[in-house]
């Protein structure tokens, strides 16, 4: 299909939003609506989209499909959004929560929009891996330390935490 080669070519929709609160910049299928709409008028084509709900296994998910008619053809796009609850809203609020971000994601299929930079989605979420080295302790220093610990002038949990413990370390520690 021609035409969605040039709609996609043609259309700009830069991230419009800031979540103030993860500090980045998104885009909402709202903000991708709004700058397709011209671009499909000028091209005669005409998008639909619609919500169905499935199960897979015990979880619903939310179906959207963006349906791109053009030249007399038809072209559709999924995109998927799990249905739960979350704090603070009604179940209405989650269902079209749900429907927006499976929406932009279809979206952003059909029309090749690239959610990299600076998308919660696209982010590394885990937790950053100390790469610090802990100083290592040994010998009498450590004999000292286990001495410390039978007396009560602090825990195992306070020495593995600030000192880089071998196996054999880590072992006697467990017989406290």
């Amino acid at each position: 299909m021609k035409q969605l080669t040039t709609i996609q070519a043609e259309l700009k929709c830069p991230k419009g939003s800031l979540n103030k609160f993860g500090n980045y910049k998104y885009r909402s299928a709202e903000q991708i609506l709004e700058s397709v709409k011209p671009i499909l008028a000028k091209h005669e084509a005409t998008l639909i989209l619609s919500d169905t709900i499935i199960e897979v296994g015990s979880k619903l998910f939310l179906k959207a499909t963006a349906t791109l008619k053009c030249e007399g053809q038809i072209v559709e796009v999924n995109g998927f959004a799990e249905l739960g609850e979350h704090k603070g809203m009604s179940s209405e609020q989650c269902t079209g929560t749900a429907s927006s971000y499976a929406r932009k994601y279809a979206l952003n299929g059909l029309f090749l929009i690239d959610e990299t930079e600076s998308d919660p989605d696209s982010k590394d979420n885990t937790k950053p891996v100390n790469t610090e080295k802990k100083p290592k302790i040994e010998g009498e220093r450590f004999l000292k330390a286990i001495e410390a610990i039978r007396a009560g002038e602090f825990t195992a949990e306070e020495l593995q935490a600030k000192f880089d413990l071998n196996e054999v370390q880590k072992k006697s520690l467990l017989l406290l």
